[in-house]
């Protein structure tokens, strides 16, 4: 095969931080004769996140007139066929088989590869001169559970693995990655500068890499370029909308506007009013997502009611996904150009011409420079956050927490967890991070020339109005492994704090230095590691209660950064101590039940502190609107999201429009109920209730479900049915067993 020149486009800091990957010999300048599309072959259903469907990608390419033929359809879930999908090499999937697709009108030829078998040779272009072949990525490992070593950095991968790469690199020019993100980048070897033997760089060796990767989730993105060198090709968000209120919903806020015109005109027909909508509300099941008790008194009740009706009215999700290079006929120019710049920029990438560099950042938080995509994904330099924007959104966002507490215990709040994470923290330039410093009384200090973090400095209580807070930072992996000079500057301003001669009610951290107790205030998951173990121990089924849930959050968080590096199994007692516990969404569309990452640290450190006997509030804090911070519990934003997103009409229609794709998301965002449903009080019953009969009891649904993916809709089945014999949820309806429904599909 002819080689594809390395030029600009293979990442202006060369092969994954600027080494040559491969001493293969490179052919001249020419245009790429074959090239790989591999799509990871996640757990049973896929992996969800990217908010895009790459199936009209390859066949754009058709139209473009650039010789390549179709895109493959692996018969499996995955790929829009029957039967399970499978990565692991099996008899029975031998060979290639060349398939016919009919795409827009057109027949476009295409190679089916799900599980190449090294033991006849690597993969190989299709014969009869196609151009393409479509691959499902091979698994790591042979745990049946191919989920669980997917970011393992211990586990070397299988002779099967690596000889499929190895194939990948002597048969083909250039490899297309679909999908959130496959499982290369994460094999064991250096996170950084790697070297030939890390595994990583012998699977990929010198084969160029372009990965369509969501424009708004950098944090997830840094490492494909980090560790293989590819081009984070941007693109676009889905298009978003509003919930609409039913009609019970409407009909309830109607009355609660005509209460307050009464409550001045006719305050005897006031209180008949009230009582009628309460009473209406409850059959509506809008109470609890409201928070609203039997002893909640009848002005609050209303004033929440009416509150949290607002709320629903203003709830953002997704409309559908975004499809690769594609923009609607009546789409605003920015997405037309967007649409024509993804498929520019691929084309550019195979031909290996150069790539500009674009930014990355959320088009629904204003970002507009991150428009048009289709340019290599750049993010910013890690020791500029907090920026100075950043830290004056950050204070704002700490108030609103703070305020929120003071209403709901009468006090202030003395100790605080917040998650933190990489994409966030790269979207919003560290709103996240100046929030924790804010939280602690400190404020970020800059070199006015290069605009980097330089160092902090501890605010005067007198400049606080209130006591400082002991905040706990629990980080993720990304996190850790992009940002490691905020980690120090966040552990040197806890311990700086700490050092402070101040009361002991006005400085909680001061204090416990005082106790004798350690001043780390920095935890996350090992080196290498990933995830808070809560999802993966709930949804595998290994786990009989929830303290279970609770020690594998604890196992997989009591690793401690900064100055005292290492294991620290003093973050139980962190989590044990907590007044409160935060999580910050700066994006609508991306919410408590966007993938299972949010709900696994929300509902591990829930189980943990349960565990402990610690009983602290859960806040889901979304900062979509930055100057509009907005507190939340986490029952009061699974309610909303269950009424305004998952069960919405909507919703589920623009999600099946995707056929098995859109199926796939409908699984995905029961998978992160029933994990928080496992880990915490958060859902009730009505919340499942309400999915159920949105899914499952309306036929028109079930059978478009059952249709465009019976693998996922089996999956949801059981998932209901392992709520109920989990005692997660007492369900008040005749909700019918996985096998009753799906007979043909029992195992």
């Amino acid at each position: 095969m002819a080689g594809v020149s390395r030029v600009g486009s293979w990442g202006p800091e060369g092969r994954a931080g600027g080494r040559e990957n491969s001493a293969e010999p490179r052919g001249p300048a020419t245009r790429p004769t074959a090239h790989g599309i591999v799509r990871p072959c996640y757990h049973g259903l896929g992996r969800p996140g990217t908010g895009c469907d790459a199936k009209i990608a390859v066949s754009r390419l058709h139209i473009e007139g650039r010789g390549l033929r179709g895109i493959a359809r692996a018969p499996s879930p995955l790929c829009g066929g029957g039967g399970r999908p499978s990565g692991r090499v099996e008899r029975g999937e031998r060979g290639f088989r060349t398939a016919r697709s009919r795409f827009e009108g057109r027949s476009l030829s295409c190679a089916v590869a799900p599980s190449p078998d090294p033991l006849r040779g690597p993969p190989s272009p299709a014969k009869g001169g196609g151009k393409l072949a479509c691959f499902l990525q091979p698994d790591r490992g042979r745990d049946p559970d191919r989920k669980a070593g997917y970011h393992d950095p211990d586990r070397v991968p299988t002779h099967a693995y690596l000889a499929f790469h190895l194939g990948l690199r002597r048969r083909f020019d250039a490899l297309v990655q679909l999908g959130t993100h496959g499982t290369t980048e994460w094999l064991p070897g250096k996170a950084v500068a790697l070297s030939p033997g890390c595994f990583p760089a012998l699977c990929v060796g010198g084969l160029p890499v372009i990965y369509p990767f969501i424009v708004d989730d950098p944090g997830e993105a840094a490492p494909l370029k980090r560790r293989l060198g590819g081009i984070a090709l941007g693109h676009l968000t889905p298009d978003t909308t509003l919930h609409a209120l039913s009609p019970e919903a409407g009909r309830l806020r109607e009355l609660v506007e005509e209460y307050s015109a009464a409550s001045v005109l006719d305050p005897r027909r006031a209180g008949l009013i009230a009582s009628a909508i309460l009473e209406d509300a409850e059959a509506a099941g809008l109470l609890d997502g409201a928070g609203i008790g039997p002893d909640t008194p009848m002005e609050e009740a209303l004033t929440r009611l009416d509150a949290h009706l607002c709320d629903l009215g203003e709830t953002t999700f997704r409309d559908g996904l975004h499809v690769f290079g594609r923009a609607h006929h009546n789409a605003p120019e920015a997405v037309v150009a967007s649409a024509a710049g993804e498929r520019a920029g691929l084309l550019a990438a195979l031909d290996g011409r150069f790539v500009p560099p674009g930014p990355a950042g959320s088009p629904s938080r204003g970002r507009a420079d991150v428009l048009p995509t289709g340019r290599n994904l750049a993010t910013l330099d890690p020791r500029a956050i907090p920026s100075r924007a950043a830290a004056l959104l950050g204070e704002r966002a700490a108030a609103s927490v703070v305020t929120r507490y003071l209403q709901d215990e009468g006090e202030y709040p003395a100790r605080i967890v917040m998650d933190l994470w990489a994409s966030p923290t790269l979207r919003t330039g560290g709103e996240d991070v100046a929030h924790a410093l804010a939280l602690m009384g400190v404020r970020p200090v800059w070199d006015h020339a290069s605009t980097r973090v330089t160092g902090f400095e501890v605010l005067p209580l007198a400049m606080l109005d209130r006591p400082r807070i002991d905040v706990t930072a629990r980080v993720s992996g990304a996190f850790r492994d992009t940002f490691p000079d905020t980690l120090a500057l966040l552990d040197r301003a806890a311990r700086a704090v700490a050092e402070r001669d101040e009361e002991d009610s006005e400085n909680p951290l001061a204090a416990a230095r005082r106790r004798g107790e350690t001043t780390a205030r920095v935890y996350g998951s090992a080196p290498g590691q990933y995830g808070a173990g809560t999802a993966a121990t709930a949804l595998d089924g290994a786990w009989d209660s929830r303290a279970d849930l609770g020690r594998a959050y604890l196992a997989a968080s009591s690793h401690a950064y900064g100055d005292r590096e290492g294991p620290d199994a003093t973050f139980g007692d962190r989590v044990a101590a907590a007044d409160a516990y935060l999580h910050a969404f700066d994006v609508a569309e991306r919410d408590l039940f966007d993938g299972d990452a949010a709900v696994d640290a929300m509902g591990g450190f829930a189980a943990a502190a349960a565990l402990r006997g610690g009983s602290p509030a859960l806040y889901s804090l979304d900062v979509s609107i930055p100057e509009r911070p907005k507190a939340r519990t986490a029952r009061e934003d699974a309610a909303r999201l269950i009424r305004g997103r998952l069960a919405d009409p909507r919703w589920i229609a623009a999600q099946l429009r995707h056929g098995y794709r859109g199926a796939q998301e409908l699984a995905q965002g029961l998978d992160a109920v029933f994990v928080l449903a496992a880990a915490s009080d958060a859902v009730t019953d009505a919340g499942f209730d309400r999915l159920y009969a949105a899914w499952i009891a309306d036929p028109d649904v079930f059978d478009q479900l059952r249709t465009a993916n019976p693998a996922a809709t089996r999956a949801i089945l059981e998932r209901f049915d392992e709520a109920r014999d989990r005692g997660l949820w007492h369900s008040r309806r005749n909700a019918l067993p996985a096998d009753a429904l799906m007979p043909e599909a029992a195992e």
